[in-house]
């Protein structure tokens, strides 16, 4: 009898992880996954902003308080350089590598002036760039990307209508590029 319920007990437990795994793998397989939708969107490098009903990809900004822009990047050829100034309560930045998961983040409070200067490289792109350091670089913050591809996500925040085209305006002209040299 003591078997027979460990057995019933070793299946209930192995067929809930199964579950689990399931669900959490089906995004990956269908192709609608964050990054997968991201790619959707016209082509790499450039921040495009969010509107407030979900697009071809399915992505939408939910937050009514939020701006929100999203680029996908590649930093296999070039380090990725991402920057934005403006003037705006709030702002902060999400980067994700291809797999959702989050890698960085910051915020106005944490970047220097509180504008967004940024570059994302692999680690021998960073050693290449710390032995000879570019004069624009001088107040970027550098950050090791793991793998080649991911996307970020810059939000603004507009918490009244009077910051509505302030908001805008900075998710509008930053940028998401390789640098070159």
């Amino acid at each position: 009898m003591r078997s027979l319920l460990f057995a019933i007990l070793v299946g209930l437990v192995g067929a809930a992880l199964l579950h689990i795994v399931i669900i959490l793998a089906l995004p990956r397989f269908t192709g609608q996954d964050a990054y997968s939708r991201v790619l959707g969107l016209y082509e790499m490098d450039s921040f495009f902003p969010l509107t407030n009903e979900p697009g071809a990809t399915g992505l939408a900004n939910d937050d009514p308080f939020l701006r929100v822009a999203v680029c996908g990047f590649s930093v296999s050829t070039s380090p990725a350089r991402f920057v934005a100034k403006g003037s705006v309560p709030f702002w902060s930045l999400s980067i994700y590598d291809a797999d959702s998961n989050e890698i960085f983040s910051m915020n106005d409070q944490t970047a220097v002036n509180g504008n967004l200067d940024l570059v994302l490289a692999t680690p021998i792109q960073l050693v290449d760039l710390r032995k000879s350091p570019p004069e624009a670089l001088a107040q970027s913050i550098m950050v090791e990307m793991p793998n080649e591809e991911g996307y970020a996500v810059l939000r603004a925040l507009a918490p009244t209508p009077s910051f509505e085209e302030p908001a805008r305006n900075f998710l509008s002209e930053s940028s998401c590029e390789p640098f070159r040299r």
